[in-house]
């Protein structure tokens, strides 16, 4: 007799309203599926696809100005169905039946308040409980989601605890009132892997210990592997493939999912180009395997960039009087091949972004020299590092925040141009800027539009094309692709291998990601703790790692074939 399953998912329809003038635009389109008792259901797809949708309307968390749940959709709980449900019904449902971990946890918890009065909130408004037996589940909670000394954290707010940690924090809130299903909305997205193994064991053992079920929201299929027992695969606010995990995985019926599993770098390889959506879109076959890239160093090649005993240290006070240094960067030396990629990789803290910056002089080095052509770019005047500037550029993380909102992209990428007397005119400068656009693949059009009209992968390439206008010889990527969807990831890295083919271009590329890095670099330096403890072409350091840190991350790398909990 086949038993009932805990959700239930039927026909779901949500339509959003962008202008009254005009009809709704239909985000989910007849999604049904169930989420079985005591088991992990992953929402796999890229942003755009549906996925947080789907989850906001099981909760009733959609906003009501603009949203709406098409009649037809049918969401089945405990016998009872979650679409038009009265708001406090549903808001007695949710946190205590189930509950969900939103994506980023420092919009999610409040600033102002300690991260033990949040949870203790959710358990005076659902359990009732007084304010010292709500203090003392508080503690085990912490403790539980493994939280080194709760007490203390209990006391602590947000910003002073790390990302992983309050991450914890989300997920004790989440499972507080041991909910029946909890929703997980790509919950180990920005964060390290080594972190991001912790926080899936974590919540795999809590599954195990609470006999929860869990809905997974992710866009990175390698992580579902490791958790998930059945995949759900979504495009466009439809499902594309559903099955068990082992079943997916190893002969996946649609294209799509095919093109999922393919845009992730492997680690036994390194392809030529990285295969993208559009490869596999429109055809029953894959794209015929391509060539393999050569990677390392033999030790004869030109050097661009040589940096000895890098530091770089950072100052509180301490006292009336006295101040407290922090070595954020050790002694850090390594040379830069022309036209070759140095990845640097490491832990959140590690110190690989404040080398990035230090080179820039964003940060003043404390330590150390860093010779371009023979000249110290740390200790020369700001007039002569000027013209050295154009000569070395930096990718930053976020293109959200990196791109002038006030500016159409025509004048992101003129300014940096008019700036350093690049082009006679603004003629002249304005056909760079276009022929710019057409070397990253975006439209002409592009040139009179906003940064808040382009997705995050072509906010990526605009902070690329803005580099490219001063046409350096080095170029510093710093996360550059760690926040995007696994297939706009892969378009990325291949234009940055187009270019570096083109323009023999110098990369230091900064990841927590290892399986990128391994991909893009020649060679690898890795980083704890602002030292450097392992340096050696990329191959060696993936075959052979000298040092235990080192094996540690890459143990830590997700793979699907590797079950953190057995289905």
């Amino acid at each position: 007799m086949e038993t009932k399953p805990l959700l239930a998912v039927r026909d779901l329809r949500v339509s959003f309203r962008v202008d009254r003038r005009q009809p709704g635009f239909e985000a989910v389109k007849g999604v049904s599926f169930d989420i079985p008792e005591n088991s992990t259901v992953a929402l796999v797809g890229e942003s755009g696809s549906g996925k947080s949708v789907t989850s906001l309307a099981i909760l009733g968390l959609l906003p009501p100005e603009n949203a709406t749940v098409l009649p037809g959709s049918r969401i089945l709980y405990g016998g009872r169905d979650l679409v038009g449900l009265a708001q406090d019904e549903l808001r007695e449902l949710r946190g205590r039946d189930i509950s969900m971990i939103f994506q980023e946890p420092m919009s999610s918890l409040n600033p102002v308040f300690t991260v033990g009065y949040q949870i203790a909130e959710v358990l005076r408004l659902h359990l009732k409980l007084s304010p010292r037996r709500a203090q003392a589940r508080v503690l085990e909670l912490l403790d539980e989601v493994g939280i080194p000394d709760p007490l203390a954290k209990s006391r602590a707010h947000p910003f002073q605890l790390s990302g992983g940690q309050q991450q914890r924090v989300m997920i004790a809130m989440a499972i507080a009132c041991n909910p029946r299903l909890l929703i997980a909305d790509e919950p180990t997205t920005a964060l390290d892997v080594t972190i991001q193994k912790q926080i899936l064991e974590l919540l795999a053992a809590l599954q195990d210990r609470h006999r929860m079920s869990v809905l997974f929201i992710s866009h990175d299929l390698a992580v579902v592997g490791e958790i998930a027992d059945r995949v759900v695969v979504m495009r466009s606010g439809e499902i594309r493939e559903q099955g068990t995990t082992d079943a997916v995985f190893r002969n996946p019926q649609d294209a799509y999912t095919r093109a999922l599993l393919q845009c992730r770098p492997p680690l036994e390889h390194r392809p030529q180009r990285l295969a993208v959506i559009d490869d596999f879109m429109g055809s029953d076959k894959p794209p015929g395997a391509p060539g393999e890239r050569a990677r390392g160093l033999a030790g004869n090649e030109p050097i661009i960039l040589e940096v000895r005993g890098l530091g770089k240290s950072f100052y509180s006070r301490q006292g009336l009087f006295g101040q407290r240094e922090f070595k954020a960067v050790q002694d850090v030396s390594f040379k830069l091949a022309r036209g070759k990629t140095l990845g640097v990789v490491g832990e959140s803290g590690s110190g690989k972004t404040t080398v990035g910056l230090t080179l820039m002089r964003l940060h003043q080095a404390t330590a150390g020299v860093a010779l371009f052509e023979g000249r110290d770019l740390l200790a020369m005047p700001n007039a002569e590092f000027k013209a050295y500037k154009r000569r070395i550029q930096i990718i930053f993380q976020n293109p959200y925040a990196s791109l002038n909102p006030r500016f159409t992209v025509g004048q992101i990428l003129t300014e940096p141009l008019a700036i350093h007397g690049i082009g006679a005119n603004d003629a002249e400068r304005g056909a760079l800027v276009r022929e710019l656009l057409a070397r990253v693949e975006l439209p002409e059009a592009s040139y009179h539009r906003y940064p808040h009209e382009f997705s995050g992968g072509q906010r990526q390439r605009i902070a690329i094309a803005r580099c490219l206008t001063m046409k350096p010889d080095i170029l510093i990527c710093d996360e550059s692709v760690s926040a995007l969807d696994v297939s706009v990831q892969a378009q990325v890295l291949n234009l940055l291998q187009d270019l570096q083919d083109q323009f023999g271009l110098s990369y230091i590329f900064i990841s927590h990601d290892l399986a990128v890095v391994k991909y893009m670099s020649d060679q690898v330096m890795v980083m704890n703790q602002g030292e450097v403890v392992e340096f050696a072409n990329s191959d060696d350091i993936y075959l052979r790692p000298q040092h235990p840190y080192t094996r540690k991350l890459l143990a830590a790398v997700p793979r699907a074939d590797h079950r953190i909990r057995a289905a």
